[in-house]
């Protein structure tokens, strides 16, 4: 297997940026929505570098108290660029009653409860409904950075519409550990680096939603080997199931006589 070497990847993804945005935005404003985890860190460390840091603009959206609100404005400070705090509370609450209404309208002949997957992927959406209602506000154009990566998208831990969504992504064709490994060759914060991923959602980590490490996934992915047979028949099961994220909309082709 060819190593690794995580200074040159980080050059490539820079170039790659740049070309993208003179393709698609000459003059376009990289935005891109920061939690304060790896992803998004490093995600706009590579912007800041192929743009510079008056072309990338950051968009912090707690849901109400965010704990670690504070790691997501240290990232903006660190790397030097202008950021907007935008608490997506309110928001998310009235699009959640919306929808509670909905379902439990006496025109509905069967009303149920929203679902705990509403609860939770409610707010990844409305962030990405900020991000472009942000970008389509610059004078010269904007363009939303996804942050997802390849462990992520390979099991679908990702919202579709949600954090899924975006514009161009830097990120998706790397593996966890691999980002890791680009955010310590360009020197961003360990911790910040190393933190434990987490959807901020459900007050659990990202690992303990999936019942298995990133270490594994990403062994799995790039062997396919795994140790432990019940967890593969998982990856494999998550895999399947979340195939249509990564795709694009599968569209009826018109009958041909």
């Amino acid at each position: 297997m060819k190593k690794f070497d995580a200074k040159q990847e980080a050059l490539h993804m820079i170039e790659w940026i740049r070309a993208w945005f003179e393709a698609n935005g000459r003059t376009a404003t990289a935005v891109i929505g920061i939690s304060g985890g790896k992803d998004s860190t490093v995600a706009a460390k590579l912007l800041c570098e192929a743009l510079g840091t008056q072309r990338v603009f950051g968009v912090l959206m707690p849901n109400g108290e965010q704990a670690d609100l504070c790691d997501a404005e240290r990232v903006a400070q660190h790397l030097g660029i202008p950021y907007s705090i935008v608490n997506i509370e309110k928001a998310a609450a009235n699009t959640m009653d919306c929808i509670l209404h909905a379902v439990r309208s006496p025109a509905n002949a069967q009303p149920w409860e929203a679902s705990e997957d509403v609860r939770i992927n409610l707010p990844p959406r409305i962030r990405m409904a900020v991000l472009y209602g942000i970008a389509q506000s610059f004078p010269g154009g904007g363009r939303v950075a996804n942050t997802c990566n390849r462990s992520e998208d390979y099991i679908g831990y990702s919202t579709k519409y949600g954090d899924a969504a975006g514009d161009f992504s830097p990120l998706s064709h790397y593996t966890v550990t691999e980002v890791r490994q680009i955010g310590h060759a360009m020197g961003l914060p360990a911790d910040l680096v190393e933190k434990k991923p987490s959807d901020g959602l459900c007050g659990k980590t990202d690992e303990e939603r999936i019942g298995f490490s990133y270490e594994v996934l990403d062994a799995y992915i790039e062997t396919g080997v795994c140790g432990d047979a019940q967890v593969k028949e998982k990856i494999d099961r998550m895999h399947a199931a979340n195939l249509h994220k990564l795709q694009l909309m599968p569209a009826c082709p018109k009958r041909e006589d």
